[in-house]
């Protein structure tokens, strides 16, 4: 077994953004941000990770203006006054520790309400109003909702550029509302924003990330969390070969995207074993190497039990960290993204980093429940 973790812990720069190590803390929804207006509770949560030596913290999904772009009522809102007040306390916390932080900007589109007892108050918005293939769910994108929710996603980026946060990132994965443009089995439209190809179904998210880029400006990194998988069909696969996947994640590279975080539901899966074997290139390491973009991994760090576990049970730590290492010590991707571990542990970087990994703490599944 691998003991040496210096790798995770070499700096990293892209643009303004200067990084004290490759561990980053991945985007994960916490529901504790009623009304949409995150608390003095919700920049402590990011403050400790801060602390704990996190070298990037990807702030759970924030929805844009839109109607129905969240789809659960504590989910924070990154726009309206008492919402940005809120998330200027989590970034002026975060960089009081040191650490760095970008908002994860959303809009869930499609996909159900996440618990029946707060139902969706409207009809949800997507490209053909299907949350999956042959499911109905919600209405068809107009153009002018369409040319809206690019805006929206513009405005929201530029006020964290104005508000201090150190990158963006813009969720583009699991079935949500960019992805489910990206997706054939939730993109039947026959207009500019479909189309049988995924560099046809890429228009939407391109021109996203064009707006989004314009309102940033050229000197803070956009980062692009693409999968995959889908929550509504773990098995989904957009990209079929290395030529779709360079079809599909090239153009947004050039459109102003400049680093990829890749989710997988387990990092150390080989993303086309029939061409470089089970032990090949997983997704980050595939869209490094067709993009030459910087890459994020991510996918059951860590943990003893994987992703589908996650919301039904708790997870011992592991302290084998050797694939990961050996991983990153061959360059297969820049950066790697510890989610549940982070939960419960907030202080896990720095027990990679001291060598305490006999002190790492499992995921507790009862840390749902609480933010702390």
């Amino acid at each position: 077994m691998t003991t040496d973790t210096s790798v995770l812990f070499q700096p990293f720069a892209i643009k303004n953004l200067a990084l004290p190590n490759r561990i980053v803390m991945a985007p994960m929804t916490r529901n504790f941000s009623p009304g949409g207006v995150p608390g003095t509770n919700v920049a402590e949560y990011y403050r400790r990770r801060a602390a704990g030596g996190v070298g990037l913290i990807v702030s759970e999904g924030t929805v844009v203006n839109r109607p129905e772009a969240a789809n659960h009522p504590a989910i924070p809102h990154f726009y309206g006054e008492a919402a940005l007040a809120g998330w200027q306390n989590v970034v002026d916390a975060v960089h009081k520790e040191g650490g760095k932080i970008a908002p994860q900007i959303w809009h869930t589109g499609l996909v159900d309400a996440q618990m029946e007892d707060a139902p969706r108050p409207s009809e949800p918005e997507g490209p053909s109003g299907l949350k999956a293939p042959g499911q109905p769910n919600g209405k068809a994108m107009t153009e002018e909702d369409i040319a809206d929710t690019v805006a929206a996603f513009a405005s929201a980026a530029g006020d964290a550029v104005r508000m201090g946060f150190d990158t963006v990132e813009l969720h583009g994965a699991h079935g949500y509302l960019i992805d489910q443009f990206f997706w054939r089995g939730t993109n039947e439209r026959s207009d500019a924003w479909g189309g049988n190809s995924l560099g046809e179904r890429n228009r939407f998210a391109v021109d996203l990330v064009k707006a989004v880029r314009k309102a940033m400006g050229p000197d803070t990194p956009l980062i692009l969390r693409v999968s995959q998988w889908k929550q509504q069909e773990y098995h989904a696969r957009l990209a079929l070969s290395p030529d779709e996947l360079t079809a599909w994640l090239a153009p947004l590279v050039d459109a102003g995207v400049d680093i990829l975080h890749c989710s997988q539901r387990r990092f150390w899966h080989s993303e086309f074993p029939e061409l470089d074997g089970k032990n090949g290139l997983n997704l980050a390491g595939w869209v490094k190497k067709l993009t030459g973009a910087p890459t994020i991994s991510v996918g059951s760090v860590a943990l003893s039990q994987d992703f589908f576990t996650g919301f039904t049970h708790s997870s011992e730590a592991t302290v084998d960290l050797s694939n990961l290492i050996e991983r990153m010590e061959k360059d297969e991707f820049d950066m790697i993204a510890v989610g549940r571990a982070l939960i419960t542990d907030p202080d896990w970087s720095a027990k990679v980093q001291s060598g305490k990994l006999d002190e790492l703490v499992g995921y507790d599944i009862a840390d749902l429940a609480r933010l702390a």
